[in-house]
């Protein structure tokens, strides 16, 4: 009888591991758009392909095209120093400790909880006749309990919980690169204060000298009171927009200094001028850089996660069969337990099914369908957003480059302008009035070229976010797969 049972077990298990849940449909690929930009600056802009998340590659220290030694040094501190960035390293550590957690499942679980007692049980205990006398319990028993994962509800909690992992991997790349990007942006807008500042110092005393000769001229009677209010008039005015530019400037320091996680008390930069100088952009990048996102590649492994918690939802339907035993030794007193009489067990199969629960199975299943349309959507909008965050900073790149070059020529103008007002106004030729408008355009023209070149190196940091890194195609060293 033993042995027909033993039989009609296995010949159960071997049917119920024949009915396998059919594991969900897979995600979708990504969508690209065609590549009809009047950019094309993708060298395979007619051979679009489904992405491949490929974002452990190393971007490696991109920042370094600007050929920047402050701004390389100041890079460098924020992997050690920056607490944003170590508290998402903190959250990646935590997902993966959460894949150990699930794949425990997958092994059977022992414990065991030995004891020592004195029994001594009641005379008015059923079926009890005389004085029972008491007797010592000396047990040691070992405990197993183990999931058959037949419907591979565990081996899917283990695969979503890895894809969230390496989820999470992508969000702390992603938080790397947007607070390196960030510290680019604020050092050069840092810098563009910093020659700001000096055109403003130089326009100050350009100005005392002018109201000086105007103070004289009035003195001799050979200007009116109004050319001297006018004069002093414009360098008030170019005092408070010094002062008003080293307000900006210290903003801008502060905001690096919390970046590198210093106080910014404790924290300052040496003003520097120095000429911008942007690096070269490729005229055919590659596609794939796109798939180097690490926004992208976390979007597309929680939609995997996603397909995944469908079909554990989808497990539930089925009963969830534990292998459960015990065995050990019990005796009355120590050296009993060396006996072979002394030894016990007990092994068996239990199956726990669910008969009725008022649809929360199927809400469950609802939302988990919910849940990964969602992911999907989320995924294919974050696509679409990265192609037109590099087709703004091309866009920006190549109109920016045109538009400096146009205001390097109106400087220029401007300034041989304003030198024969100059002339013409000291020979009497010609109204204060036009000497004052013409340093106000010679001033907003050298501003305004600050300005453009510090547009130029903001939109090369932000093309490099957008293609997640960079242009360097290097393959280098990818993450750790979590198995």
């Amino acid at each position: 009888m033993s042995r027909l049972s033993t039989y009609s077990s296995a010949l159960l298990l071997l049917l119920l591991a024949g009915c396998r849940v059919p594991p969900p449909a897979p995600p979708p690929p990504a969508i690209a758009p065609a590549a009809n930009s009047s950019e094309d600056r993708f060298k395979e802009a007619d051979n679009w392909h489904p992405s491949q998340p490929s974002d452990g590659v190393s971007r490696g220290p991109w920042w370094e095209v600007f050929n920047e030694p402050d701004l390389n040094t100041l890079e460098q501190q924020i992997e050690v120093s920056n607490q944003d960035l170590q508290a998402v390293e903190a959250r990646y550590r935590n997902a993966r400790a959460a894949v150990s957690f699930y794949r425990s499942a997958q092994f059977p679980t022992i414990w065991t909880v030995p004891s020592i007692a004195a029994v001594k049980k009641s005379r008015g205990a059923p079926y009890q006749n005389g004085n029972p006398q008491p007797t010592a319990d000396y047990l040691l028993p070992f405990d197993m309990s183990w999931e058959l994962d037949i419907w591979g509800r565990v081996r899917r909690l283990v695969q979503a919980s890895r894809e969230e992992a390496q989820a999470s991997a992508g969000d702390l790349e992603y938080v790397r690169l947007a607070l390196h990007s960030d510290l680019a942006l604020d050092y050069f807008y840092l810098r563009a204060a910093d020659a700001q500042k000096n055109i403003l110092d130089e326009t100050v005393e350009s100005y005392r000298q002018v109201l000086e000769f105007n103070t004289n001229r009035f003195n001799e009677g050979a200007a009116a009171k109004s050319d001297l209010t006018q004069a002093q008039t414009q360098l008030q005015s170019a005092i408070v927009a010094d002062s008003d530019i080293s307000v900006q400037r210290s903003q801008f320091e502060h905001a690096i200094a919390i970046l590198v996680g210093k106080p910014p008390s404790e924290f300052s930069i040496q003003a520097k001028v120095q000429e911008f100088v942007p690096p070269l952009v490729p005229t055919g990048l590659p596609s794939q850089l796109l798939e180097r996102r690490p926004d992208i590649a976390s979007s597309a492994r929680r939609v995997a996660e996603a397909n995944e918690r469908i079909g554990i939802a989808k497990t539930a339907y089925y009963p969830t069969v534990t292998l459960q035993g015990i065995a050990g030794f019990e005796g009355h007193s120590f050296p009993s337990w060396l006996n072979a009489p002394s030894a016990f067990w007990a092994i068996g199969p239990i199956a726990n099914e669910t008969l009725f629960d008022a649809g929360r199975r199927r809400s469950t299943q609802v939302g988990a369908i919910a849940s990964y349309d969602q992911s999907v959507a989320n995924y294919r909008s974050l696509v679409l957003q990265a192609f037109q965050q590099t087709e703004d900073a091309l866009s920006a790149l190549r109109i920016l480059e045109q538009e400096a070059e146009q205001q390097r020529q109106a400087t220029a103008s401007a300034q041989e302008s304003l030198d024969l007002i100059n002339n013409r106004y000291r020979e009497g030729a010609s109204p204060y009035l036009a000497v004052l408008t013409a340093q106000a355009i010679a001033l907003s023209n050298e501003r305004n070229q600050i300005d453009i070149e510090r547009r130029r190196m903001g939109a090369t940091v932000l093309l490099i976010k957008a293609l997640g890194g960079g242009w360097s195609q290097t393959s280098l060293p990818q993450f750790k797969e979590l198995r």
